[in-house]
């Protein structure tokens, strides 16, 4: 393992650029969004749809949230209508200059510390220096990963960072500032990260400092969401925007929306981005505030470095071989997994109807995008593979590949055995293991539809009967 992240550590961000012989895309399609968000929240295509802008954009500042992605490094990919993906977010930064935006991650990269997850964490690191982030919030998670990982002070050296977590091993500051410039004014925007559950709400007044000659915009990324301490950071008065941890995965405007400080989150899996629009009050007013959660939909170009990076992920899992490496439990009583076609003796009927069905054919689905080796992917579309003689690889359990009759029936060894006599029996799967709101998005509300798609039984078989 110690040599596969070597090899993640050394694919930088030019190797990538390189590889995919592409420049930034995405700048154009969504031109007009930011613009037209100032009149309403940016859920439509400005540039596509028509929509006037109302302010130049010229008179607005732009800091991009996001944050949580949680290993979600795209969506799943097997319907329509999803959100996310690291490889789409470009189009939408691309929105505003450089010179008008901050880019900014509030962190917990990763859902957890499994082999996958940490080939994950390296991938997310390469991502962000690749969109140009302007700065990543480490999370105690994150913080704990790259240490564990000896990645902590090449994470510096790619982006800048902060963390809430400080320590003698941690040497990573809890506040970063850019200056933008907004008409006449220089504007400067602290972001800073405050730990809530080890410091007194009064440290925060320390974060932030006066700018002299220089409007300020401070923004806190809170590691709870606490109604008391939201409340106590409010009173001091200083903090412009609160970042809190998310509670699903759309992002939230919490509070009211004309009131300091703003009280937003970001929601998670990288379904969204959240925008925060600065723009200037009349006269020598305090700066104006406004919130946008802008989704990322599959009509969102691509960037071509970043599917080049997915590549790269999906050979990294390749090598570190994590199909056979995927936990399995025993099968009870001495049962196993026959495939498909073992049932033919007394079901060709139904195996011929299911062969012309995509069940039959799920795992050509993967191999199309080059996913057939990722464990998260291969789990919905073959036999049986968190047991003990399930589905490992193409090569040692071919005839378990595809979502097949033991998916739905149960392990068929001992039905086989006694001719039809001994009933099939769990584990079995549901239609809702694997559509999922996440993974199928369409699935809930017609269900009957996908129904239809799938029958293989000489009617008048009940569907309740599917499994008997």
């Amino acid at each position: 393992m110690k040599q596969l992240v070597s090899s993640i550590c050394l694919l930088t961000p030019l190797e990538i650029l390189a590889k995919a012989n592409k420049k930034v895309t995405g700048v154009l399609f969504l031109t007009g969004l930011i613009a037209a968000g100032l009149c309403a929240l940016a859920v439509s295509r400005g540039a596509s749809s028509g929509h006037p802008p109302c302010e130049n954009p010229a008179n607005v500042l732009m800091v991009f949230f996001t944050g949580n992605e949680l290993g979600a490094l795209k969506p799943c990919g097997c319907s329509g209508g999803q959100l996310g993906g690291l490889d789409r977010r470009s189009a939408v930064f691309n929105t505003v200059q450089p010179s008008k935006r901050m880019i900014v991650d509030t962190g917990l990269f990763v859902a957890g510390d499994s082999e996958q997850d940490l080939i994950k964490f390296d991938i997310v690191i390469q991502a962000f220096s690749l969109l140009g982030y302007d700065l990543v919030n480490l999370t105690e998670e994150d913080v704990e990963t790259a240490k564990n990982r000896g990645l902590l002070d090449s994470i510096g050296s790619l982006l800048n960072v902060i963390s809430s977590q400080s320590g003698a091993d941690v040497n990573v500051p809890s506040k970063f500032t850019k200056q933008l410039s907004l008409k006449e004014r220089l504007v400067a925007v602290t972001v800073a990260a405050f730990d809530a559950e080890s410091a007194p709400v009064e440290q925060v007044g320390k974060l932030f400092t006066p700018q002299t000659g220089l409007e300020t915009v401070n923004i806190l990324i809170l590691n709870r969401r606490d109604a008391d301490i939201i409340a106590s950071i409010a009173e001091m008065g200083i903090v412009d925007c609160l970042v809190c941890p998310a509670e699903s995965d759309e992002p939230e405007l919490i509070g009211d929306p004309d009131e300091r400080p703003l009280v937003v989150s970001v929601g998670r899996f990288g379904k969204y981005v959240v925008g925060l629009q600065i723009r200037a009050a009349k006269g020598r007013d305090k700066l104006k505030l406004s919130y946008l959660a802008i989704p990322i939909e599959e009509d969102l170009p691509q960037e071509g470095s970043l599917v080049e990076l997915y590549k790269a992920y999906q050979q990294f899992v390749k090598q570190a071989n994590l199909l056979e490496k995927h936990p399995r439990f025993a099968l009870p009583n001495g049962l196993e997994y026959t495939g498909s076609e073992s049932c033919t003796l007394c079901h060709d009927y139904e195996y011929q109807k299911w062969s012309t069905g995509a069940h039959a054919h799920a795992y050509a689905t993967l191999e199309k995008v080059g996913s057939q080796f990722d464990p998260e992917c291969a789990l919905c579309h073959v036999v049986g593979m968190e047991y003990e003689g399930g589905f490992v690889s193409e090569e040692k359990t071919g005839h378990l590949k595809n979502v097949g009759c033991e998916n739905c029936h149960g392990p068929g060894s001992e039905h086989n055995r006694t001719l039809g006599e001994g009933e099939t029996t769990e584990p079995r799967s549901a239609c809702t293991d694997c559509h999922t709101p996440e993974m199928s998005t369409d699935y809930a509300g017609n269900e009957e539809l996908y129904l239809e798609k799938m029958v293989h039984w000489r009617e008048p078989n009940a569907p309740c009967n599917v499994k008997e």
